[in-house]
């Protein structure tokens, strides 16, 4: 195996094939990178159980081949190659890379031993590919972090028609974003609901952000099935999780709410200020009033901050709620209109934040979707 490859498409393929190795396994080989060179073109493969991302790269191939190398390794070295063309070989048991003088030599594991990635799933339909990468960050953020509750760990993909829904909950919050994509004929009129690791799913998202569209295969089978996703020269498929998440449809009816309109970024800015004197994990006060003031207030005894926003307040004189600051930092950042409307129901109940309409993303049309962040407000204020 021996081939010539230039040294940014080299890292950059070596880059994406890297995000599906595990952090830590058992087995050794999953923590190699398959490299297969041919036919004008190198490919890089990761793999892991979960996730499998396969990228590609023009090279100028003199003896084809396979070899299976040290990813983490393979990833610090392209990190540090100079700029220009790099010389790659196998040389019995160890693989060299070589770019402007300087040379490496990194040892095998075992080909044999590495198990077959999952082929593409067949085609399903297409999306946007910066609208997916927006769409699934803003649906991700409200995923859980505990791996000892997986389902909590996903995000929901439903493809209906030609509506896809993106949801994640943590059962502290709950973010829901539509978009539009466009299902081929193979698709039919069914209805496709699968839960898909959220870490991963960012990770692939972000990955294809730029490609024009990403185009999107199912396979089905629960636990066992695959979602893949494509675009460009980069490849991933993702295995599913088991089981969905509870409906949304009650939670967000919000019947009888106060609504609350204000700045965004002007709030956000806000809640990292006061909240730097709050201990770990204290609430942010909210005191909104129809005179058309917000006042926030963090902290407690002598360690104390406040500050006063302009607000517009209706269904309700005042509505005093409070929120996890890094919570509520968490649903502010993930919208992109300048102002953002707020349904309370009171302290300890539910709060339902969406973009004002004619602002921002929702008032780009319906091609912008939808995109709406349930957060559970704290029981005591501060």
């Amino acid at each position: 195996m021996e081939f010539r490859v230039d040294r940014t498409e080299f890292a950059d393929a070596v880059g994406r094939a890297a995000r599906a190795l595990p952090g830590r396994t058992p087995v050794p080989v999953l923590g190699g990178l398959l490299l297969e060179a041919g036919a004008g073109r190198l490919a890089v493969t990761g793999f892991d159980f979960e996730a499998a991302v396969r990228a590609e790269a023009d090279a100028e191939v003199t003896a084809p081949g396979r070899v299976l190398v040290p990813g983490r390794r393979l990833l610090d070295v392209c990190r540090v190659l100079p700029d220009g063309p790099v010389g790659c070989a196998l040389e019995g048991s160890r693989f060299t890379v070589e770019a402007d003088g300087t040379r490496f030599g990194l040892s095998t594991l075992p080909l044999a031993e590495y198990p077959s990635p999952p082929g593409p799933p067949a085609p399903y339909g297409t999306v946007d590919a910066a609208a997916f990468a927006t769409a699934v960050a803003q649906a991700a953020v409200a995923a859980g972090r505990d791996d000892t509750l997986p389902l909590l760990t996903g995000v929901q993909l439903r493809l209906d028609g030609g509506e896809m829904t993106l949801s994640a909950s943590d059962r502290y919050r709950y973010a829901v974003r539509r978009l539009e994509w466009k299902p081929e004929a193979a698709a039919g009129d069914g209805v496709v609901e699968t839960l898909l690791p959220a870490r991963r799913l960012l990770d692939a998202a972000r990955s294809l952000g730029r490609c024009g569209d990403v185009r999107i295969g199912w396979e089905p089978g629960g636990g066992g099935g695959l979602v893949g996703f494509e675009g460009g020269r980069t490849r991933t498929a993702l295995r599913l999780l088991d089981g969905r998440l509870p409906s949304y449809t009650s939670l967000f009816d919000m019947a009888g709410a106060a609504v609350a309109e204000v700045a965004r970024e002007d709030l956000a800015e806000a809640v990292r200020r006061v909240a730097v004197v709050a201990e770990a994990n204290s609430p942010v006060r909210l005191d909104f009033s129809a005179g058309g003031s917000l006042r926030l207030r963090a902290g407690y005894g002598d360690d104390v901050a406040a500050q006063r926003l302009p607000a517009t307040l209706s269904g309700a004189d005042e509505m005093p709620v409070a929120f996890n600051p890094a919570y509520l930092l968490d649903a502010l950042t993930s919208f992109e209109s300048p102002r953002v409307r707020l349904e309370l129901l009171g302290a300890g109940q539910r709060a339902l934040l969406h973009a004002v309409p004619g602002d921002g993303e929702e008032g780009a049309g319906a091609a912008a979707g939808e995109h709406r962040h349930l957060l559970m407000s704290v029981k005591e204020l501060v």
